[in-house]
């Protein structure tokens, strides 16, 4: 595979992710959604790196880190934004973070987050 087809690919698996995301909130599956979010970030910024820099990306799930590789510019705003997101996939993977994860997932952070993810998801993209 090319650099340009495993973009593609990450993309591609990024669409769906974000699909998942949207219907595990429509199923009240807030805590899943959140981290499905994570994966639809953490995927297109990794195909990001193949896209701008026809390498592999850090096997990582910091996504702050990953679009640094990127070498695309990050405000400040969304550094903080990227630095909460990358959070939802630390603690949901230790049992003595998911209560109070799934405390927080309620459904006004998740919807209030949502938007965030998308505004950011659509910025990803129209870095390709």
């Amino acid at each position: 595979m090319t650099p340009t087809d495993i973009a593609k690919f990450w993309k591609t698996t990024a669409d769906d992710d974000w699909e998942t995301a949207n219907v595990l909130v429509t199923a009240h599956k807030y805590h899943h959604a959140l981290f499905f979010c994570h994966l639809t970030l953490e995927k297109l910024l990794k195909g990001l790196v193949y896209s701008k820099k026809s390498s592999h990306p850090l096997p990582i799930h910091d996504l702050l880190k990953l679009a640094h590789q990127t070498g695309i510019l990050v405000n400040e705003k969304r550094e903080e934004q990227l630095k909460e997101i990358t959070s939802w996939n630390i603690k949901a993977r230790y049992d003595d973070y998911k209560l109070a994860f799934y405390q927080k997932a309620t459904k006004d952070f998740t919807e209030t987050w949502m938007r965030i993810v998308k505004d950011l998801f659509v910025w990803i993209k129209n870095q390709y």
